[in-house]
């Protein structure tokens, strides 16, 4: 007989926006019940996400105050529980969801076209317009809860579905092939080291960009050749040599990517943890025939892509670290200092 599910679970609350103090470990919030077309998900591992430390600093704002500060560009309802990389297993269904589901394991697609079993007229970020995956128990539109078979296990598995979706979603946009030179910055982080596998996974030839101490490990992962990020790129590679740039720092050496695309060349960025703001010359935007891909909607093929590479052995997951969700703040912490290559997993214990 299965043992009935409690009525309150543990989770971390995002109480506001600001620093860690803002992130409570609660062992009294109200467990979510899911609605017709929802699935309620026992969590077992969430991964650490750029995404919820940007939503937490209000990083997103581009305002003075927050009322934009959500991946959706809207003010963020609090208390909030973030998390976008789930993996656990259906313990609950809606009234229109087939009872067969309870018990499988699934990931959460992080990128929502469905919420309290309607469409939604914009998408929402699991974990940012609705609560996520820090927490023991979620919900989700059923169609959002893709079923995995694989034997990796669920730290495993929580390292895939926001970085790789992410990273699959920009190759997919730039249309990446077997033919392509291919050119990834921030190559060591999530997405970064996600969109290499990814890459090869296609064919593709692959330039990963990152620090001399990472070399090694994305050189495992599949890259053919590796650039520091201090170097001048155009003395390393040469003007119009490049297909496809997919970036994820932007930051003072975005002029050089536009001078290594070669003629035709396509561009997808999905992150600018080195600076927003860059410095755009039109002329080599329209004289090259460039194409530009801004990323964050997923395509309605990426995430079923994703799971097919996963449970067909094509890409692996690079976990580097793993901590209990009540330390969430040291997990951040950890995961700022950006001396990590792949995930930092967070688990969910379920004894109390």
């Amino acid at each position: 007989m299965i043992a009935p599910l409690p009525t309150t679970m543990s989770g971390v609350q995002l109480l506001g926006h600001g620093g860690p103090e803002m992130l409570q470990y609660q062992q009294d919030i109200p467990r979510p019940n899911p609605s017709a077309n929802e699935v309620l998900i026992q969590v077992a591992a969430a991964g650490v996400n750029n995404t919820d430390i940007n939503t937490r600093t209000a990083w997103y704002s581009k305002s003075d105050g927050a009322d934009d500060a959500s991946w959706s560009g809207q003010a963020l309802r609090f208390p909030r529980i973030q998390g976008a990389d789930v993996c656990g297993t259906i313990v609950a269904v809606g009234s229109n969801v087939c009872a067969t589901r309870i018990g499988e394991r699934v990931l959460i697609e992080p990128c929502l076209r469905y919420a309290n079993s309607q469409p939604l007229s914009a998408p929402w970020y699991f974990g940012s317009e609705c609560d996520g995956g820090f927490a023991q128990y979620t919900v989700v539109a059923s169609q959002h809860a893709y079923a995995v078979n694989s034997p990796l296990s669920d730290i495993e598995l929580a390292s895939f579905p926001c970085s790789y979706s992410t990273a699959e979603n920009m190759l997919t946009r730039a249309t990446v092939g077997a033919t392509d030179k291919v050119l990834i910055s921030g190559a060591s982080g999530g997405v970064g080291s996600a969109a290499v596998q990814l890459a090869k996974a296609r064919g593709a030839t692959v330039i990963a960009i990152t620090s001399p101490s990472k070399y090694q490990q994305l050189r495992d992962a599949g890259a053919d050749q590796v650039l520091s990020r201090h170097e001048d790129l155009l003395v390393a590679m040469g003007s119009n040599s490049i297909d496809v740039v997919i970036d994820l720092v932007a930051g003072a050496q975005w002029p050089q990517f536009l001078q290594l695309l070669k003629p035709g060349g396509r561009y997808a960025v999905a992150g600018a943890i080195g600076g927003a703001l860059v410095e755009l010359d039109v002329r080599s935007l329209y004289l090259k025939d460039l194409s530009f891909f801004g990323c964050t909607v997923l395509a309605p093929q990426v995430f079923q892509n994703l799971i097919n590479c996963i449970e067909q052995g094509k890409i692996r997951p690079m976990v580097a670290h793993t901590l209990p969700l009540q330390q969430i703040a040291a997990a951040q912490q950890r995961f700022l200092t950006k001396q990590h290559v792949g995930k930092i997993v967070l688990t969910i214990d379920h004894e109390h």
